[in-house]
């Protein structure tokens, strides 16, 4: 019998915030040692962000979208991550 695979997991949360031409875009890196930080400089969209954390050996687990119209417009995409712990 092989070996089991010890995981941990990130959340890469993506929010978008606005109405019109007036918008704001952020992304926020939640790690595996439950810290949280705002990694919006290092890239304006999703793939650019999911590419970063791929070449860091994560892999994309799952994708989730939340969407208000109501008041202006908001969108938070959540992408769930995973890789072999060392």
């Amino acid at each position: 019998m092989g070996r089991m695979v010890a995981w941990e997991y990130a959340l890469l949360v993506r929010r978008y915030q606005g109405q019109g031409r007036n918008f704001h875009v952020s992304f926020v890196w939640y790690g595996p040692d439950g810290s949280r930080k705002d990694i919006t400089a290092y890239g304006d969209t999703a793939i650019a962000h999911l590419n970063r954390a791929g070449r860091e050996g994560w892999e994309l687990v799952s994708a989730a979208e939340d969407v208000n119209n109501v008041q202006g417009s908001t969108e938070v995409h959540r992408y769930h991550l995973k890789r072999p712990m060392a």
